[in-house]
Protein backbone atom coordinates (compact mmCIF):
# COMPACT_ATOMS: atom_id res chain seq x y z
CA UNK A 1 0.00 0.00 0.00
CA UNK A 2 2.50 2.48 0.58
CA UNK A 3 4.43 1.48 -2.44
CA UNK A 4 1.42 2.44 -4.08
CA UNK A 5 0.99 5.94 -2.66
CA UNK A 6 4.73 6.76 -3.55
CA UNK A 7 4.14 5.53 -7.05
CA UNK A 8 0.65 8.00 -7.01
CA UNK A 9 2.52 11.07 -5.35
CA UNK A 10 5.28 10.23 -7.80
CA UNK A 11 3.14 10.51 -10.85
CA UNK A 12 1.34 13.88 -9.10
CA UNK A 13 4.61 15.66 -8.60
CA UNK A 14 5.57 14.96 -12.41
CA UNK A 15 2.14 16.22 -13.49
CA UNK A 16 2.61 19.10 -11.55
CA UNK A 17 5.76 19.81 -13.18
CA UNK A 18 4.95 19.20 -16.75
CA UNK A 19 1.48 21.77 -15.92
CA UNK A 20 4.30 24.49 -14.78
CA UNK A 21 6.49 23.65 -17.78
CA UNK A 22 3.12 24.10 -20.11
CA UNK A 23 2.35 27.68 -18.45
CA UNK A 24 5.05 29.13 -18.48
CA UNK A 25 5.72 28.17 -22.13
CA UNK A 26 2.02 29.92 -22.74
CA UNK A 27 3.45 32.73 -20.69
CA UNK A 28 6.71 33.48 -22.72
CA UNK A 29 5.15 33.12 -25.79
CA UNK A 30 1.90 35.58 -24.38
CA UNK A 31 4.67 37.94 -23.50
CA UNK A 32 6.97 37.72 -26.64
CA UNK A 33 6.94 41.26 -28.31
CA UNK A 34 5.80 41.31 -32.25
CA UNK A 35 8.45 40.61 -34.35
CA UNK A 36 9.97 44.01 -36.12
CA UNK A 37 9.95 44.40 -39.45
CA UNK A 38 13.89 43.84 -39.98
CA UNK A 39 12.89 40.11 -38.64
CA UNK A 40 10.31 39.47 -40.51
CA UNK A 41 11.96 39.99 -43.80
CA UNK A 42 15.19 38.30 -42.28
CA UNK A 43 12.37 35.09 -41.77
CA UNK A 44 11.04 36.05 -45.21
CA UNK A 45 14.38 35.40 -46.90
CA UNK A 46 14.97 32.42 -44.99
CA UNK A 47 11.96 30.84 -46.90
CA UNK A 48 13.34 31.93 -50.22
CA UNK A 49 9.90 33.54 -50.90
CA UNK A 50 10.19 36.59 -53.80
CA UNK A 51 10.15 39.78 -52.12
CA UNK A 52 7.51 42.31 -53.32
CA UNK A 53 7.26 46.33 -52.22
CA UNK A 54 4.50 48.45 -52.63
CA UNK A 55 5.18 51.86 -52.67
CA UNK A 56 2.42 54.58 -52.38
CA UNK A 57 -0.38 56.96 -50.47
CA UNK A 58 -3.45 56.56 -49.44
CA UNK A 59 -4.66 54.84 -52.27
CA UNK A 60 -2.18 51.72 -51.58
CA UNK A 61 -3.02 51.89 -47.88
CA UNK A 62 -6.59 51.72 -48.44
CA UNK A 63 -8.00 55.30 -46.79
CA UNK A 64 -11.33 55.62 -45.61
CA UNK A 65 -11.96 51.46 -45.09
CA UNK A 66 -11.51 48.57 -43.24
CA UNK A 67 -8.88 47.63 -45.71
CA UNK A 68 -6.25 50.08 -43.87
CA UNK A 69 -5.89 47.98 -41.23
CA UNK A 70 -7.16 44.64 -42.78
CA UNK A 71 -4.63 41.18 -41.89
CA UNK A 72 -2.01 43.97 -41.37
CA UNK A 73 0.60 41.31 -39.25
CA UNK A 74 0.40 39.27 -42.77
CA UNK A 75 2.50 42.36 -44.19
CA UNK A 76 5.72 44.50 -43.45
CA UNK A 77 4.83 47.90 -43.19
CA UNK A 78 8.25 49.41 -42.76
CA UNK A 79 7.02 52.97 -41.43
CA UNK A 80 5.93 50.75 -38.80
CA UNK A 81 2.23 51.80 -38.66
CA UNK A 82 0.63 48.49 -38.81
CA UNK A 83 -1.09 49.39 -42.24
CA UNK A 84 -2.38 46.11 -44.31
CA UNK A 85 -4.24 48.05 -46.94
CA UNK A 86 -4.25 46.85 -50.63
CA UNK A 87 -0.81 44.91 -50.20
CA UNK A 88 -2.95 42.51 -47.73
CA UNK A 89 -5.33 41.67 -50.15
CA UNK A 90 -2.89 41.08 -52.37
CA UNK A 91 -1.08 38.89 -49.86
CA UNK A 92 -4.35 37.19 -49.60
CA UNK A 93 -4.88 36.33 -53.13
CA UNK A 94 -1.48 34.95 -53.59
CA UNK A 95 -1.74 32.65 -50.29
CA UNK A 96 -4.99 30.75 -51.87
CA UNK A 97 -3.07 31.01 -55.55
CA UNK A 98 -0.67 28.94 -53.03
CA UNK A 99 1.92 31.21 -54.29
CA UNK A 100 4.54 32.68 -51.30
CA UNK A 101 5.42 36.32 -51.18
CA UNK A 102 6.77 38.48 -48.84
CA UNK A 103 4.80 41.41 -49.13
CA UNK A 104 5.92 44.84 -47.36
CA UNK A 105 4.49 48.23 -48.09
CA UNK A 106 6.49 52.39 -47.45
CA UNK A 107 3.01 54.82 -47.86
CA UNK A 108 3.01 58.40 -46.66
CA UNK A 109 -0.71 60.27 -47.24
CA UNK A 110 -0.77 62.94 -50.20
CA UNK A 111 2.15 62.17 -51.43
CA UNK A 112 4.03 61.59 -54.63
CA UNK A 113 6.99 59.66 -55.57
CA UNK A 114 9.37 62.13 -55.60
CA UNK A 115 8.60 62.02 -51.55
CA UNK A 116 9.70 58.23 -51.18
CA UNK A 117 12.73 59.37 -53.52
CA UNK A 118 14.04 61.74 -51.09
CA UNK A 119 12.96 61.46 -47.80
CA UNK A 120 12.46 57.39 -48.03
CA UNK A 121 15.23 56.01 -50.10
CA UNK A 122 17.31 54.73 -46.16
CA UNK A 123 13.69 52.49 -45.89
CA UNK A 124 13.18 51.39 -49.15
CA UNK A 125 16.88 51.01 -50.28
CA UNK A 126 17.02 47.19 -50.12
CA UNK A 127 16.87 44.33 -52.43
CA UNK A 128 13.65 43.83 -53.81
CA UNK A 129 12.37 41.65 -56.40
CA UNK A 130 9.30 43.36 -57.27
CA UNK A 131 8.51 46.80 -57.05
CA UNK A 132 5.34 48.76 -57.02
CA UNK A 133 4.97 52.37 -57.57
CA UNK A 134 1.92 54.70 -56.98
CA UNK A 135 2.33 58.24 -57.29
CA UNK A 136 -0.29 61.50 -56.41
CA UNK A 137 -3.65 60.87 -57.76
CA UNK A 138 -3.42 64.48 -59.73
CA UNK A 139 0.24 63.32 -60.79
CA UNK A 140 1.25 66.66 -59.63
CA UNK A 141 -0.75 68.52 -57.34
CA UNK A 142 -0.46 71.79 -57.73
CA UNK A 143 -0.25 71.19 -61.76
CA UNK A 144 -2.95 68.32 -62.25
CA UNK A 145 -2.17 66.11 -65.06
CA UNK A 146 1.67 67.48 -65.40
CA UNK A 147 3.84 63.88 -65.36
CA UNK A 148 7.47 65.50 -65.48
CA UNK A 149 8.21 65.47 -61.64
CA UNK A 150 6.20 61.74 -61.49
CA UNK A 151 8.02 61.02 -64.34
CA UNK A 152 11.29 62.27 -62.53
CA UNK A 153 11.24 60.89 -59.54
CA UNK A 154 9.90 57.61 -61.25
CA UNK A 155 13.35 57.14 -62.98
CA UNK A 156 15.15 58.07 -59.94
CA UNK A 157 13.34 55.85 -58.10
CA UNK A 158 13.96 52.70 -60.51
CA UNK A 159 17.43 53.73 -60.25
CA UNK A 160 17.97 53.14 -56.51
CA UNK A 161 16.12 50.01 -56.59
CA UNK A 162 17.52 48.57 -59.54
CA UNK A 163 21.19 49.32 -57.98
CA UNK A 164 20.23 46.99 -54.81
CA UNK A 165 19.02 44.25 -57.55
CA UNK A 166 19.63 44.88 -61.15
CA UNK A 167 17.01 42.48 -61.62
CA UNK A 168 14.07 44.16 -60.14
CA UNK A 169 10.58 44.02 -61.58
CA UNK A 170 9.37 47.19 -61.07
CA UNK A 171 6.04 48.78 -62.40
CA UNK A 172 3.79 51.80 -61.94
CA UNK A 173 -0.05 51.37 -60.79
CA UNK A 174 -1.93 53.93 -62.63
CA UNK A 175 -4.70 55.53 -60.34
CA UNK A 176 -8.76 55.72 -61.26
CA UNK A 177 -10.50 59.01 -61.99
CA UNK A 178 -11.74 61.43 -59.21
CA UNK A 179 -15.24 61.50 -58.73
CA UNK A 180 -14.80 64.99 -57.04
CA UNK A 181 -12.53 65.89 -60.02
CA UNK A 182 -15.03 65.98 -62.33
CA UNK A 183 -18.56 66.16 -61.42
CA UNK A 184 -18.13 69.49 -58.96
CA UNK A 185 -17.68 72.32 -60.80
CA UNK A 186 -14.43 73.17 -59.35
CA UNK A 187 -12.84 70.09 -60.18
CA UNK A 188 -9.78 70.42 -62.89
CA UNK A 189 -11.59 67.36 -64.97
CA UNK A 190 -14.87 69.01 -64.92
CA UNK A 191 -17.84 68.33 -67.44
CA UNK A 192 -15.55 65.96 -68.91
CA UNK A 193 -16.19 62.02 -69.10
CA UNK A 194 -15.83 60.34 -66.28
CA UNK A 195 -13.46 58.12 -67.97
CA UNK A 196 -10.87 60.85 -68.91
CA UNK A 197 -9.55 61.31 -66.02
CA UNK A 198 -8.01 58.23 -65.62
CA UNK A 199 -6.74 58.05 -69.47
CA UNK A 200 -4.74 61.12 -68.51
CA UNK A 201 -3.68 59.66 -65.71
CA UNK A 202 -2.13 56.91 -67.71
CA UNK A 203 -0.74 58.79 -70.54
CA UNK A 204 1.49 60.24 -67.30
CA UNK A 205 2.31 56.55 -66.22
CA UNK A 206 3.31 56.27 -69.63
CA UNK A 207 5.76 58.90 -69.91
CA UNK A 208 7.40 57.82 -66.41
CA UNK A 209 7.87 54.42 -68.44
CA UNK A 210 8.96 55.54 -71.59
CA UNK A 211 11.74 58.18 -69.80
CA UNK A 212 12.56 55.17 -67.43
CA UNK A 213 13.26 52.57 -69.71
CA UNK A 214 14.53 49.81 -69.05
CA UNK A 215 14.13 50.03 -65.99
CA UNK A 216 10.74 49.59 -65.50
CA UNK A 217 8.75 46.86 -67.04
CA UNK A 218 5.23 48.05 -67.24
CA UNK A 219 2.19 50.54 -65.98
CA UNK A 220 -0.64 48.48 -64.26
CA UNK A 221 -3.80 50.57 -65.48
CA UNK A 222 -5.81 50.19 -62.70
CA UNK A 223 -7.80 53.25 -63.75
CA UNK A 224 -9.03 51.23 -66.60
CA UNK A 225 -10.60 48.63 -65.15
CA UNK A 226 -12.68 51.06 -62.76
CA UNK A 227 -13.62 52.59 -66.90
CA UNK A 228 -14.34 49.18 -67.62
CA UNK A 229 -16.35 48.19 -64.89
CA UNK A 230 -18.44 51.65 -65.44
CA UNK A 231 -18.68 50.59 -69.50
CA UNK A 232 -20.24 47.23 -68.45
CA UNK A 233 -22.51 48.25 -66.07
CA UNK A 234 -20.57 46.44 -63.02
CA UNK A 235 -20.03 50.04 -61.13
CA UNK A 236 -22.26 53.29 -60.52
CA UNK A 237 -20.45 56.23 -63.12
CA UNK A 238 -21.40 58.98 -60.70
CA UNK A 239 -21.90 59.01 -56.90
CA UNK A 240 -23.51 62.70 -56.48
CA UNK A 241 -26.85 61.04 -58.23
CA UNK A 242 -27.23 58.39 -56.24
CA UNK A 243 -26.26 54.43 -56.52
CA UNK A 244 -27.51 52.67 -59.36
CA UNK A 245 -29.38 49.19 -57.57
CA UNK A 246 -26.96 46.00 -58.67
CA UNK A 247 -24.55 48.50 -59.37
CA UNK A 248 -20.77 49.07 -57.09
CA UNK A 249 -19.71 52.18 -56.28
CA UNK A 250 -16.05 52.14 -56.01
CA UNK A 251 -15.67 55.33 -54.49
CA UNK A 252 -15.25 56.06 -51.39
CA UNK A 253 -17.69 58.50 -49.28
CA UNK A 254 -15.55 61.11 -49.94
CA UNK A 255 -16.24 60.78 -53.96
CA UNK A 256 -12.24 60.35 -54.28
CA UNK A 257 -10.65 57.95 -52.62
CA UNK A 258 -11.88 53.95 -53.40
CA UNK A 259 -14.46 51.85 -51.33
CA UNK A 260 -13.48 48.85 -50.47
CA UNK A 261 -14.51 47.47 -53.87
CA UNK A 262 -12.81 49.85 -55.69
CA UNK A 263 -9.19 48.67 -53.73
CA UNK A 264 -10.46 45.52 -54.29
CA UNK A 265 -10.43 46.16 -58.00
CA UNK A 266 -6.82 47.80 -57.41
CA UNK A 267 -5.73 44.35 -55.92
CA UNK A 268 -6.99 41.99 -58.26
CA UNK A 269 -5.50 44.35 -61.21
CA UNK A 270 -1.79 43.99 -59.33
CA UNK A 271 -2.36 39.96 -58.59
CA UNK A 272 -3.16 39.00 -62.36
CA UNK A 273 -0.20 41.16 -63.62
CA UNK A 274 2.51 40.21 -60.94
CA UNK A 275 1.47 36.69 -60.88
CA UNK A 276 -0.01 36.17 -64.26
CA UNK A 277 -2.70 34.14 -62.82
CA UNK A 278 -6.52 34.76 -64.00
CA UNK A 279 -8.00 36.83 -61.32
CA UNK A 280 -11.07 34.68 -61.69
CA UNK A 281 -9.59 31.59 -60.47
CA UNK A 282 -9.98 33.81 -56.86
CA UNK A 283 -13.70 32.76 -57.12
CA UNK A 284 -16.80 33.57 -55.97
CA UNK A 285 -16.11 32.49 -52.12
CA UNK A 286 -12.23 34.30 -52.46
CA UNK A 287 -12.06 35.00 -48.73
CA UNK A 288 -10.63 38.70 -48.56
CA UNK A 289 -13.84 39.57 -50.21
CA UNK A 290 -16.38 37.67 -47.72
CA UNK A 291 -14.23 39.48 -44.74
CA UNK A 292 -14.53 42.68 -46.32
CA UNK A 293 -18.18 42.63 -46.78
CA UNK A 294 -18.09 41.95 -50.57
CA UNK A 295 -20.97 39.42 -51.83
CA UNK A 296 -20.11 36.58 -54.32
CA UNK A 297 -21.87 37.82 -56.70
CA UNK A 298 -19.93 41.44 -56.66
CA UNK A 299 -16.59 39.47 -56.14
CA UNK A 300 -16.88 37.71 -59.02
CA UNK A 301 -18.02 40.53 -61.17
CA UNK A 302 -14.65 42.29 -60.12
CA UNK A 303 -12.92 39.24 -61.02
CA UNK A 304 -14.29 39.36 -64.28
CA UNK A 305 -13.43 43.13 -64.82
CA UNK A 306 -10.11 42.54 -64.27
CA UNK A 307 -9.37 39.52 -66.04
CA UNK A 308 -11.10 40.93 -68.99
CA UNK A 309 -8.39 44.17 -68.74
CA UNK A 310 -5.10 42.46 -68.14
CA UNK A 311 -6.43 40.45 -71.39
CA UNK A 312 -7.30 43.25 -73.00
CA UNK A 313 -3.63 44.31 -72.23
CA UNK A 314 -2.00 41.14 -73.42
CA UNK A 315 -3.30 41.15 -76.79
CA UNK A 316 -2.34 45.31 -76.72
CA UNK A 317 1.12 43.49 -75.93
CA UNK A 318 1.42 46.36 -73.22
CA UNK A 319 1.83 43.57 -70.53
Amino acid sequence: MKTMNNKFRAIATHTSLLTLCLLLSALSWYTMPAPSAQEKMAAAAQKGAPRILFIGNSFTFGAGTPVMGWRSNTVTDLNGNAIGGVPAIFKAFVTQARRDFDVSLETSPGRNLEFHLREKAGVIGQSWDYVLLQGHSLLDKDKPGDATTHARAAKGLAELLRGHNPKADIRLVATWSRADQTYPKEGYWYGQPIEKMALDIRRGYDLALQESAPLIRQVIPVGEAWNRAIKTGVADPNPYDGLTPGQLNLWGRDHYHASVAGYYLEALMIFGAITEIDPRSLGREEHAASELGLTPEQAAALQKTAHEELRSLKKQRRL
